[in-house]
This record gives structure tokens, C-alpha cells and sequence, in this order.
């Protein structure tokens, strides 16, 4: 893949700017959000289809699939295989059944990373070999998400969160998918360190997680497993060293 393949936008109407398209999934999801916790959407409802939300919300079939992503990260809504998207919670989840790591402690995050390493190296594996070429296009989609925030200095985390779910859909066995969800916020530990997002984290330290991003999609788009598992590994454990790095006492 050539690089030009992973910093241009794909799947937006033409004309449609990346930043713009970030912004619309907000604003979809936000109002979805508001009708099931209001009620007009209760719990067991089926939601409207991709094609009727396109129509709602004038807004491309992409923009609805990441607003309905965001929902299921909240554990607001599920996919049924055939059946559509049903509102499951109205409210979004407040919480994972994983207890949540001690912050105070750098050794709990370490934890976490060592959880998510086991987990998905292999699901990046299992991606390259399974993955559907609109799986592809997610990903790859996710990438320039990031790509876009990190040149206007916003917040990264939903998107960083967003990339890994997309490779875990490519896996198409959902428990990849569940297992992150269930992890929550904790899987992205700056996240957790810096209550305000993640607007304190240096614009080099997010380039290198995100050339390390570029590594895993590229071995995905191959069809490369042990490439893929390789690149997860890398991108895991460095985080894994980065953070142990701040255990060490200076000097």
C-alpha cells in the first residue's frame, strides 16, 4: 500500500472534508443519543435504516455507521446479524465490568496494555486474513480520522478507540469487538490520565502512535497476519515501555 493510500480521505461524498465528516458523526449520534434517552427511540426499537438515517440527517451512509459505532460504544444499541440495530440501554453505560485500573498507579495501566497485547495481536491477525475490502475502507477511515485531528490539534481518543474497534470488526467475530467495549475508556490510558482529554498529549508522541497505526493497517490491507501481529506487538509494547519508562526514577 502506498503511503498516499493511508493520508487521503475515503468513503465521504465528493467535496466533503474529513473534518467536516468528523463533525456530522457527532452531530448524529448526539441527536440519536437524546431521542433514545428521551424516549422516542425506547428500549427494543429498532432504529431506523442506515437509508432512512442517510435521509433524517442528510449525511452519507459513512457519517450514520460511525454515529451508530459511537451508540455502541456506549452500549446504547446492538447490531442483530439480519435484523437491523435495536436500542438496548438508554443510558449510556456508566461503567465496564472490567474493575477500572487504579490511575494513581502506572502499573495497572501497564496491566491493561499487557490484556489488550494478548488480545489483539492476534485479532490483527485474524483481520488481514478475514478482512472484507469495506473493512479495509474502515480502517483505513479510522486512520485519516486521526490523521485529521492530530493536524488540528483536537482530542484523539474516540478516534485512536474507534481504529481498533474497526480492526476488531475486520476479525468478523464480534467477542473481539465486545472485549473491547468492555474495556472501555481504560483501553486508551492517556485518556484516563488526562481528565481533559487528551489536549495535553505532545503532537510527536501522538505522530509515533500513529505510525505505528499506519504499520497495523498496512499489514491488514497485505492480507499480512504475522506482519499484523508483529505491528500490534510493537505498538502494545511500546506503550507498555513508554509507560514503564515513567516508573524509572530521572537521573
Amino acid at each position: 500500500m502506498a503511503d498516499d493510500a493511508l493520508r487521503h480521505p475515503r468513503g465521504a461524498r465528493p467535496g466533503e472534508k474529513r473534518e467536516g465528516r468528523v463533525s456530522l458523526v457527532g452531530m448524529v449520534s448526539d441527536d440519536l443519543r437524546r431521542r433514545i434517552v428521551e424516549g422516542e427511540l425506547a428500549i427494543g426499537d429498532k432504529l431506523p435504516s442506515e437509508a432512512e438515517l442517510t435521509q433524517q440527517y442528510s449525511v452519507s451512509r459513512t457519517v450514520v455507521r460511525e454515529a451508530i459505532a459511537a451508540l455502541r460504544y456506549d452500549n446504547m444499541v446492538e447490531a442483530r446479524q439480519g435484523a437491523g440495530v435495536f436500542v438496548r440501554n438508554n443510558r449510556p453505560a456508566g461503567g465496564s465490568p472490567f474493575p477500572q485500573p487504579d490511575m494513581a498507579r502506572i502499573s495497572s495501566i501497564i496491566e491493561i496494555l499487557e490484556l489488550r497485547a494478548a488480545v489483539e495481536m492476534e485479532a490483527a491477525a485474524l483481520a488481514a486474513a478475514r478482512r472484507s475490502p469495506a473493512q479495509e475502507e474502515a480502517i483505513m477511515e479510522r486512520y485519516d480520522d486521526i490523521d485529521a485531528l492530530i493536524a488540528e490539534g483536537q482530542p484523539t481518543r474516540n478516534a485512536d478507540m474507534a481504529f481498533h474497534l474497526a480492526i476488531a470488526d475486520a476479525t468478523n467475530n464480534p467477542r473481539f469487538r465486545e472485549f473491547l467495549e468492555l474495556l472501555g475508556i481504560s483501553a486508551i490510558p492517556r485518556a484516563m490520565l488526562q481528565p481533559d482529554a487528551d489536549a495535553a498529549t505532545p503532537k510527536d508522541y501522538l505522530l509515533k502512535i500513529q505510525e505505528e497505526h499506519k504499520r497495523i493497517a498496512e499489514a491488514i490491507s497485505l492480507r499480512d497476519e504475522e506482519a499484523a501481529r508483529q505491528a500490534v506487538r510493537v505498538h502494545l509494547i511500546g506503550s507498555q515501555q513508554r509507560y514503564r519508562a515513567r516508573l524509572r526514577p530521572e537521573g
